[in-house]
């Protein structure tokens, strides 16, 4: 079998898997009113992650390919009791991460509350940490190529922190001239193209990292807003397909971040060098820029769980 063959049998068996598994996803269709075009994953090499874990065609191997890292908190009875409601409602995911969309991974681990540097060590707010989860590249080369579309996502710890958690936050990384924003565009300029791309269907946490990046200084806006929905091509990046990782939750929605790589590499010191590998991102990212990213983000987390209960 050709690979030109390989690819079109794998999608149409994809394509059947995903109507069926939709089919039973919670009834929140309606909020869908644009599926991303950029999440039908046409140019990515692997179909998913179980495609990617175990292709015959084009092998891969954990731990010299990719790596995966993740951390789900322990609840206990007892503890439950007493309290009477669940504390950790929200998972940050980093899909992409490593060398796919960097700086992704230490955006991960920063907002889950745990050092970029030492994911091992102490958490940095024992008091509201996150659950988190992430796929990284680890090749010195053609990490593209170990891209997963979101909605093809199929890693089974990933689908299981998505679907204990109340609010998922999945951070991706695109390029600014990917959006198809006019050249006139005031804000962002395109001398200055850092932008902050929202998307997901939780329309109350889209709106809360919307706010608190603009407060903080970091220009962002909702892909499904009114103002911004289904105009240049946002759509692609709007994460409103249900399928979406972000929106494999309790309620059915989530959030996502498409962060551009001029975004991206302005929280990591100033030197580019510093952006492009693991070695220099996490030696940079303990910097005002970064912090103030991280905890715009952890602002928003705490605004959406703050109107939430598990009865």
């Amino acid at each position: 079998m050709t690979f030109s063959q390989h690819a079109a049998s794998r999608r149409t068996v994809l394509t059947a898997l995903a109507a069926a598994a939709t089919a039973g996803a919670p009834l929140l269709t309606q909020l869908a009113t644009a599926t991303p075009a950029f999440a039908t994953g046409e140019n990515d090499l692997y179909g998913s992650n179980t495609d990617l874990y175990t292709s015959t065609l084009h092998p891969t191997k954990e731990g010299t390919d990719y790596g995966r890292r993740s951390r789900r908190h322990e609840q206990f009875d007892g503890y439950l009791s007493k309290v009477g409601v669940y504390t950790k409602k929200t998972a940050v995911l980093a899909i992409h991460g490593g060398q796919i969309e960097r700086g992704t991974s230490e955006l991960c681990l920063a907002i889950a509350g745990y050092d970029p540097a030492d994911a091992n060590a102490a958490a940095l707010f024992p008091t509201m940490v996150h659950d988190y989860w992430m796929f990284e590249g680890m090749r010195s080369e053609n990490n593209r190529d170990l891209h997963v579309t979101s909605v093809n996502c199929d890693d089974h710890v990933a689908r299981l922190l998505a679907a204990s958690s109340l609010n998922t936050l999945s951070l991706h990384g695109c390029q600014y001239t990917q959006l198809g924003l006019p050249d006139t565009m005031v804000w962002p300029s395109q001398s200055d193209p850092k932008l902050v791309v929202v998307g997901g269907l939780n329309k109350t946490f889209r709106e809360a990292l919307v706010y608190e990046l603009k407060t903080a200084g970091f220009p962002a806006l909702d892909a499904l807003s009114d103002e911004w929905r289904d105009r240049y091509n946002l759509a692609d990046f709007a994460g409103a397909d249900p399928r979406n990782i972000c929106n494999r939750t309790m309620t059915g929605a989530g959030a996502q971040l498409e962060i551009t790589e001029d975004m991206r590499r302005s929280l990591f010191g100033p030197e580019a060098t510093d952006f492009d590998w693991k070695s220099g991102r996490i030696a940079t990212w303990n910097n005002p820029r970064f912090l103030a990213f991280r905890d715009a983000c952890r602002r928003a987390i705490a605004t959406v769980e703050a109107g939430q209960q598990i009865l």
